[in-house]
């Protein structure tokens, strides 16, 4: 597992299991989500996120997408497995543990799209490498570019 960032002193991070995926468009592009919360400057991810009950990985990056984005996805194999200590939104320390995938769009269904302040956004890969939050997104997205 890669770890990327050290967590800040004195904060207790909870351990989540979480997954990602990237998706690549017939362009070339990229989805990202653009995320913006009150009070916040927006912020891109991956879509993705927490792996819920009795989930899986893969399960999660299906459920998130649809959730996120409304897009359907089939899910590849793993780009890299990592560790990213950051605080959330609301100031609570968390540290994602898990796998970025890569993943294919099959489809879009509107209805999966339940989470408001998500939008899906596609950026050229070398572009999302600098604006993605997290550099363990931004490093699978560089790796996913140099192993083609």
């Amino acid at each position: 597992m890669q770890a990327f960032d050290a967590p800040e002193p004195g904060l207790e991070y909870k351990h989540r299991w979480a997954a990602f995926g990237i998706a690549e468009g017939a362009d070339g592009t990229i989805a990202l989500v653009e995320v913006r919360k009150p009070g916040r400057a927006p912020y891109f991810d991956l879509p993705g996120g927490a792996v819920d009950g009795d989930e899986d990985e893969h399960a999660a990056v299906v459920r998130e997408f649809g959730e996120e984005t409304g897009l359907v996805v089939e899910v590849g194999r793993r780009v890299i497995e990592v560790s990213q200590p950051f605080l959330k939104s609301n100031g609570q320390p968390v540290c994602n543990n898990g796998g970025i995938y890569v993943v294919r769009v099959t489809g879009q269904r509107s209805e999966l799209k339940v989470e408001d302040d998500h939008t899906l956004v596609w950026l050229d890969p070398r572009d999302a490498v600098v604006a993605l939050r997290h550099d363990a997104h931004a490093w699978a997205v560089a790796a996913w570019l140099r192993r083609g």
